[in-house]
């Protein structure tokens, strides 16, 4: 038997709403489903830190265009 557990996050809006229109999903918890276990199937999402560090990247980028 599987045993389900209540997870949480924190995300930043605009990533929620571009996950949701992404995975054709009006609820969140669906669109987060979809994306961890596509996460989990995807061969290409085994990158190790290089993931994070793009991720930081981008965060970064975004907050400089936006305080131009």
């Amino acid at each position: 038997m599987t045993k389900i557990v209540h997870a949480q996050t924190v995300l930043a809006e605009d990533d929620l709403l571009a996950l949701k229109k992404k995975c054709n999903e009006p609820s969140t918890k669906e669109a987060l489903s979809i994306a961890v276990q596509h996460y989990l199937e995807c061969e290409y999402t085994d990158i190790g830190d290089q993931m994070w560090t793009k991720k930081l990247e981008n965060v970064v980028k975004k907050k400089q265009k936006n305080n131009k």
